[in-house]
């Protein structure tokens, strides 16, 4: 058997099956004595059934195994939209920080440290949230999404939120490689990624896939190449997985890897991954367009392209993950 595991726990109790997929990778074992941060998504004002944000049950149920553990001196903590501590209530996330005695941190109005990233490719220098650099154990807590930039948002995507300025201009050009790097600064212990209800097509601007199933893993770019191949995309057509894996941050083949707990095929949904109407609309477009025309668009390349369209491009609206 691989020694690096992944769980996938599916059922309809997002508290339970959280509990089950942290036994079944046994978490226990290298869990901290010191303060544990969690990193939901809350990436936008949309409550956790659209497949945008990460469930509080979720949550919870980690809450709950770090507490049985032992552990009751947890963060929440999260940033990357204007309107964090709005989605903070609307998606219930406060409501379960106060619930189990959690400090509930909005990273956009952290101190902020600026960090030198070794061996980076891109991102050779960024600001990063103090409270995260402060606690070294984080529970990295992604929703399983279709990205239209990344391809995929699951645990490495999820990091962005831990930048504190203007992620967009910081991170959307060379995106991939922008990502890894900040993986290679960051790396959380553990990762639950949420698959409650999943997102096709867009991380904000899509449309819900309910699949009612938690992955959990302790090599992130395992759980991401996991995560990947049950929404029906092969990790390795995806560029920031399979960098990942070749930096050595993690295990990209998923011939590498241990599945315990349902296997893939058991649970895969072929996620759709064409552009939303609302995305294409964003970029001046009013008919499908494949990733050939957008990618230089959204790269900075031909935004120039935008301003011929007939209809005007509406102000951008936060999409960090």
């Amino acid at each position: 058997m691989n020694d690096i595991k992944v769980a996938i726990v599916k059922g309809t109790d997002p508290r339970k099956i959280t509990l089950e997929a942290l036994e079944l990778i046994g978490a226990s074992s290298i869990l901290p004595k010191e303060e544990v941060l969690v990193k939901p998504n809350c990436v936008f004002p949309k409550i956790p059934s659209t497949g945008v944000t990460t469930d509080p049950r979720v949550v919870q149920g980690i809450l709950e195994f770090l507490n049985k553990n032992n552990l009751t001196k947890v963060i929440i903590g999260e940033g990357g939209n204007r309107n964090t501590d709005k989605t903070f209530e609307l998606t219930g996330m406060r409501k379960v920080a106060d619930d189990y005695g959690a400090r509930l941190v909005n990273f956009n109005n952290d101190e902020a440290e600026v960090v030198d990233i070794p061996g980076a490719s891109v991102l050779h220098r960024v600001n990063i949230a103090k409270t995260v650099l402060n606690c070294p154990f984080i529970v990295n807590t992604p929703k399983l999404k279709i990205h239209h930039m990344a391809q995929v948002t699951l645990s490495i995507k999820n990091l962005m939120g831990v930048i504190v300025g203007d992620r967009g201009a910081i991170m959307h050009q060379q995106i991939d490689t922008k990502l890894v790097d900040l993986a290679s600064l960051v790396k959380p212990r553990l990762n639950v990624i949420d698959g409650i209800v999943g997102c096709e097509m867009d991380e904000v601007e899509g449309e819900p896939l309910p699949m009612n199933l938690v992955i959990a893993g302790t090599d992130m770019v395992a759980a991401d190449a996991v995560g990947s191949a049950v929404m029906g995309v092969d990790p390795r057509g995806v560029r920031h997985i399979q960098q990942a894996g070749q930096r050595g941050l993690g295990e990209a083949d998923l011939d590498a890897i241990s599945v315990v707990g349902e296997a893939i095929d058991d649970v895969k949904k072929d996620f759709r991954t064409c552009f939303s109407k609302l995305r294409l609309k964003e970029y001046g477009f009013d008919y499908d367009v494949g990733e050939s025309v957008l990618r230089p668009i959204f790269e900075g390349v031909g935004s120039r392209l935008t301003r011929t369209r007939r209809e005007p491009r509406p102000k951008k609206v936060d999409t960090d993950r």
